[in-house]
């Protein structure tokens, strides 16, 4: 997934891009509409759908990430961040998709991703979102945002997404990746471009007009992972 890399923003531009994003809301042009996923969980649903697919093994796991929920539900904002960060950057392995699921890309539902223990970036992002939208941080403070990431000393850069909590609108977001596991400023990630970004109720278009990321057709994925996510049980009644 490496390819020459995009002219380097600033921290400045970047705390900008990333704040802003384009400035272009493309929800109602896609269809996207918010999903209820700070609604109830069907907690019986969740775990007869792991222990149909992952067993025993599986369920267990998920029984650690219901007490992480209960444990943080009304927790100060702060711990809920560093604690669902931690969670899933611990207990997830990092693998590519054609590894765990024998498919180029793949987008998992938090209980695919902890009845595997493995997934890639997608798989932390959306994990960290649904369980911060389960703890009521409200759908505006959270963004899934598509970057590019320069790897290692020889700067080549790769597809990648981090959830993004914006505590202001408009405001410079905190970042929460599973390269990096302290949660950081945007304007600190000097690793980072900004792509587009997208969450429950829209898309925002920006970043490089280099980039052959295609939000659309990522969002198809997301549509997915969101019809999964409730025939296994996250949305109650859904």
């Amino acid at each position: 997934m490496a390819d020459s890399s995009p002219p380097s923003l600033t921290s400045p531009d970047r705390r900008r891009c990333l704040r802003l994003l384009g400035g272009l809301l493309l929800g109602g042009v896609l269809g996207l509409g918010p999903p209820p996923l700070a609604a109830r969980l069907d907690q019986a649903q969740l775990r007869t759908s792991m222990r149909r697919e992952y067993g025993q093994e599986g369920v267990a796991v998920l029984e650690e990430w219901l007490a992480l929920l209960d444990r943080l539900r009304g927790a100060d904002r702060q711990d809920q961040l560093r604690e669902v960060n931690a969670f899933f950057n611990r207990r997830v392995r990092w693998l590519e998709d054609p590894q765990v699921w024998q498919r180029e890309d793949y987008w998992a539902t938090p209980l695919e991703t902890l009845g595997r223990g493995a997934g890639d970036c997608e798989d932390y992002t959306i994990a960290k979102y649904v369980t911060l939208r389960q703890l009521e941080v409200p759908e505006a403070m959270l963004r899934l945002i598509y970057v590019r990431a320069r790897i290692g000393r020889s700067r080549i850069t790769q597809a990648h997404m981090v959830l993004g909590y914006y505590a202001t609108p408009g405001g410079e977001p905190l970042v929460l990746d599973n390269l990096v596991p302290d949660i950081t400023p945007a304007g600190a990630r000097t690793d980072l471009d900004p792509l587009f970004s997208f969450n429950g109720s829209g898309l925002w278009a920006g970043g490089s007009s280099r980039s052959r990321a295609d939000p659309v057709a990522r969002l198809s994925r997301w549509r997915s992972v969101i019809d999964r996510m409730r025939r296994q049980g996250f949305i109650q009644g859904g």
